[in-house]
């Protein structure tokens, strides 16, 4: 049964109507969330890297091992896809689960992946550590208070036309339902500006870490949709202040079946590690 609050003040900051779960009024220390051991809103910075979609075992187990002997904690690979089109590729399903279970055992990499239903979310959960409601789904509300009912990590990602108020809120669904176990993902939003996927806002780093308790990383893939930008937008979210990246990362992304341009080789992902790492200590922070 979902749980209602009637009455509830929200507080405005900055212009920002904040309401009052996801609010520093209330939690003003930041909330740590804990997946599989992972710890995302501490002095460590997490990177979560892998491929937009679950392809093939060989290509998973790749770009897993690969991932993980450049420093990456976690995994991420669609298991179901949203597409525009309803003739792409749309995901391997149960069976693409059932590799990235396989790699976890393998390579202890803690795995994240979409969810777009509220009929996947058991099913996911029970593959996955942490699920993942994507830009599209950010107000689908039924499927924010089901996942703050799983009590499961989310990766809540901001829609891509929702301003920061509308991405607390959609969080505060998730944390109404008792889940307080949310990370928050700033993916580039759509703007006039054509030349790049989406405008990546690293604004929203700074200013959601100033309203907020919850963690805030960061998703260059996405933010801009050409691989040569990913390692410069990395580097300044980093800057920037955000406790985690998650990137696009194929062993082959020129025969990818889903943003190939915008994911980067297992070398170009190997040598912005190391630069990340150079970035981090500058502003007193760690790749973990």
């Amino acid at each position: 049964m979902y749980k209602m609050e009637a009455n509830i003040s929200i507080i405005p900051v900055a212009g920002v109507s904040v309401p009052p779960k996801v609010g520093r009024e209330m939690r003003p220390d930041s909330t740590i969330v804990n997946v599989g051991g992972i710890e995302f809103g501490g002095t460590a910075i997490v990177v979560i890297a892998g491929p937009c979609a679950v392809e093939s075992r060989e290509q998973l187990f790749e770009t897993g091992r690969a991932v993980k002997s450049s420093g990456a904690k976690m995994m991420r690979g669609g298991a179901f896809k949203p597409r525009t089109s309803p003739y792409k590729f749309q995901g391997m399903g149960e069976e693409g689960l059932k590799l990235l279970r396989e790699l976890r055992e393998e390579t202890g990499l803690i795995i994240v992946t979409e969810v777009m239903d509220t009929r996947q979310i058991d099913l996911i959960s029970s593959y996955t550590d942490m699920i993942q409601i994507g830009s599209r789904n950010m107000q689908n509300f039924p499927l924010l208070k089901e996942a703050g009912m799983s009590h499961k990590p989310v990766l809540l990602k901001r829609g891509m036309m929702s301003t920061i108020e509308e991405f607390l809120l959609a969080a505060e669904y998730i944390l109404n339902q008792g889940n307080d176990q949310v990370i928050l993902c700033e993916r580039g939003i759509r703007t006039f500006e054509t030349s790049t996927r989406n405008t990546l806002d690293l604004s929203a780093v700074p200013m959601l870490k100033q309203l907020t308790h919850l963690p805030v990383i960061v998703d260059p893939s996405h933010g801009c949709g050409l691989r040569w930008m990913v390692p410069s937008m990395a580097k300044a979210a980093v800057a920037a202040g955000s406790d985690g990246l998650i990137m696009e990362v194929h062993n082959k992304p020129e025969t990818a079946l889903c943003d190939g341009q915008q994911s980067l080789s297992l070398e170009e992902f190997e040598k912005l590690m190391n630069d990340l790492r150079k970035i981090a200590v500058a502003v007193d922070r760690v790749i973990l």
